[in-house]
Formats: structure tokens, sequence, C-alpha cells
């Protein structure tokens, strides 16, 4: 048996996290510059820009926190933790913020260095998984956050509320990956593939690639239908009719609804320029 945490679908979840928390933290550092070297130890390693926005930074640095969050299993497949002086070993990706502070446990390098040598090991760990394992066929074949919220109910024969356990749980990792929490969740799935341009508290999910590809092109305009066609004629029947599914219904369902998530892991998140504000 391949431990949940090792399947290749879990593995690849991990090095996109990894990946986006880097890329957040990237987009964050540019607003910050590193402290003088004459004072190390004691100010952070880093410290705003002059001129950088409060409202910027604050925009910014939730996004990787966010990021961190969904990152933070990393740790528990490979091990990038970093032995600190009377402190003991620290993961960088869960302990970031520490170079924001005074007195900073490590720098923002130590932070990129873990990140590069974790998903250097990941890559490593899913190329191999396949050549020792046979493939996963059953509920633990689908997305994580799929066979996740699913498998319990699926496993005790109540296929109907696993298909809405698992349709929650993927528009849930919108939410959290998006902030938003403002709207229906159908409209959620609207706005967040919208073809419009990201807005303050607007930010859209867009398919990897250069927006003028055909393909790419295609893939958004894709999930501009399918993703609140999921929601529409999915889960809301699932949540809100009383009538059991059958098994195989019911699989199709979740086998959707899974391809669904594995879309969202794929899309980059797209957000709105910084609105004008005060200076720090």
């Amino acid at each position: 048996m391949i431990e949940a945490r090792t399947r290749p679908d879990n593995l690849g979840s991990l090095i996109g996290a990894v990946k986006e928390f880097r890329s957040a933290l990237v987009a964050l550092l540019k607003l910050y510059e590193e402290s003088s070297p004459a004072t190390p130890g004691i100010l952070p390693a880093i410290t705003p820009r002059k001129g950088a926005r409060r409202t910027e930074i604050a925009q910014r640095t939730k996004r990787v926190a966010r990021a961190s969050g969904l990152a933070a299993n990393a740790s528990s497949v490979v091990d990038i933790g970093i032995t600190v002086q009377e402190v003991g070993v620290l993961d960088p990706i869960t302990a970031w913020q520490t170079i924001t502070r005074p007195k900073p446990l490590f720098t923002a390098a130590d932070v990129f260095g873990a990140c590069d040598q974790a998903i250097s090991r990941l890559e490593s760990l899913s190329a191999q998984v396949p050549a020792q394992h046979p493939p996963v066929v059953g509920i633990d074949a689908l997305h994580p956050t799929v066979s996740d919220a699913a498998g319990p109910l699926w496993r005790d024969g109540h296929f109907r509320q696993a298909v809405a356990a698992a349709a929650d749980a993927v528009v849930l990792m919108v939410k959290k990956r998006t902030g938003r929490n403002d709207i229906s969740e159908t409209a959620l799935w609207q706005e967040t593939f919208s073809d419009k341009e990201p807005q303050s508290g607007k930010p859209r999910l867009r398919w990897p690639g250069s927006p003028n590809d055909r393909d790419v092109i295609t893939m958004n305009s894709g999930l501009r239908l399918f993703a609140p066609g999921v929601q529409m004629i999915i889960r809301n029947p699932a949540a809100h009719q009383a009538d059991q599914l059958d098994q195989q219904t019911a699989w199709e369902q979740l086998s959707t609804v899974s391809q669904l998530a594995r879309c969202v892991d794929k899309c980059e998140l797209a957000q709105a320029p910084p609105p004008d504000g005060a200076p720090l």
C-alpha cells in the first residue's frame, strides 16, 4: 500500500503548494530590503522598503501565510528543518515570519533554500513512487481533498453524502485560496474563473501559460463553464435531494469533482494591483 502522504497525486499537490509559497514570498519580498549586515541577529532579516504601502504589504503577507499553511505538510514527507541554536529544529516554511521580526532565527535565503530543497526532494520521491508501487484504483486514487472528504462516507455506503462532502471540500479549497467567503458557492466559481480582470478582493484563477495561447484560452473558457456546472448539477442535487445515489452514478460524479480539484491545483492565482494607499 502507498501511504496517503506519498501517493503521486498527494506529492504533486505538495509540490504545487511549495511552489506557490515560494512565489508568494518572492512577491512579498519585493516590498522589503535586507537589513544592514552591521546588525546581524538584532534587527529583522528584512525591513519594508521606503514607500512600500501598508495595504500592499498586508495583502501579500496574507497570501504568504495562506500558502505556508498549504505547504506545511511538505516537512512531514521530506526533511527540510533547520537547526537553530537554543531553539531546536524549525521548519522554515511554517516559521517564515521570523525573518520579519527582531532577532530573526534565519534569513530569507534560508527559507528559499528550504523551498528549493523540498521541491527537488518531493519531485524525486514522486518519480520513484510509480516504479515502486502499482497504480491505485478506487477512492484513494482521487484527488486528496476529494478522497479525504468522501472516503469515510463512501466506505459506509453513503454515496450521495460522499459526493456532497467532496464537492463542499473542493469549494473550501477555492475559498481558502482566493480568500473569499462573501458570496454563494456557484457565484464563487463564476467569479473565480471570470474572464474579467482581477479586482480588489476578487482574485481569479487562471490556467498556467501565456494568456494568448489557444490551449490556455480554451482551458480558461472551459473552466468558466465546468466549475459552476459541477456545483449546480452535482453538488446541489447531492446536498439537497433525499434520494440515495447508486454507486456507479456517485463514482462518476466523484471522479468529475476530483478532476475539477486537479484543475484548481494547476491554476495560478491572479490578483488585482494594489489600491493607492499612504506610504509607510
